[in-house]
């Protein structure tokens, strides 16, 4: 099951999925897009694909969300969770009430989810969680600082979950992806530190066939976000980034 199937990523990841035969559940606000997702990935390959249109802010949906994909899918074992929006921070600094907005569809919906897909899966005792998240979270810039709370909360979130499925044989993914040339950011100059879609997509596949705990993307963020992470406080606020 893919959650945001829509988005850039997400849709390549689901193709990437596709070419293996695998079976797809695609989760998105639009009906037209999904649709036309699905259909290019049943040319792909995949198995089976279906979609379901739903908003991840309507959170008493969650459940019925899970049973649905379960019954389609004849069992669910992976779930990917792409769904979000890039909050304008200028506009959310003016209003608590776009932030309050932001803060629920980038961490709390993600949570809310997370919860029941969690319960699930260690009851089943197997299973894959994979989470976007983003480098925005490892440290708070005033250019961002409101995406990078709600991705932060989604980062600890995810490593408490990840602690504790871990006897029970359930994997969990944090995806911390750095600038990617979507539709989200088209309005953004672009330079060297930005990848595209296909790029992020596949370190994605490697990390959650790998199982890996935590993926920066590209991995040279890794590095960025160490020396980022490491400046002082004196120091870091002094820069306008």
């Amino acid at each position: 099951m893919i959650v945001g199937a829509s988005s850039a990523i997400a849709e390549t990841v689901a193709r990437l999925f596709a070419v293996q035969g695998d079976m797809l559940y695609l989760v998105g606000r639009r009906a037209e897009a999904l649709e036309a997702i699905a259909a290019d990935l049943r040319v792909r390959g995949a198995a089976r694909t279906q979609t379901e249109v739903m908003d991840a802010n309507a959170i008493e949906r969650h459940a019925a969300l899970l049973d649905n994909a379960d019954t389609a899918l004849g069992g669910l074992d992976t779930v990917l969770i792409a769904h979000g929006t890039l909050s304008d921070q200028t506009a959310c600094q003016k209003s608590v009430a776009l932030t309050f907005q932001e803060l629920h569809t980038n961490a709390l919906s993600v949570i809310a989810l997370l919860t029941l897909i969690a319960n699930r899966f260690e009851a089943q005792r197997s299973g894959m969680i994979a989470v976007i998240s983003s480098v925005a979270g490892d440290r708070g810039r005033q250019s961002n600082y409101v995406y990078g709370t709600a991705k932060a909360a989604v980062s600890t979130f995810l490593s408490g979950v990840r602690q504790r499925l871990y006897k029970s044989g359930v994997q969990v993914v944090t995806i911390k992806p750095g600038f990617v040339d979507t539709p989200m950011t088209r309005e953004f100059p672009k330079g060297l530190l930005w990848a595209k879609p296909e790029w992020v997509a596949r370190d994605i596949v490697t990390a959650m066939k790998q199982g890996k705990d935590m993926v920066y993307t590209p991995r040279f963020w890794r590095v960025i976000i160490w020396i980022i992470k490491s400046l002082p406080e004196k120091i870091f606020k002094s820069f306008s980034f």
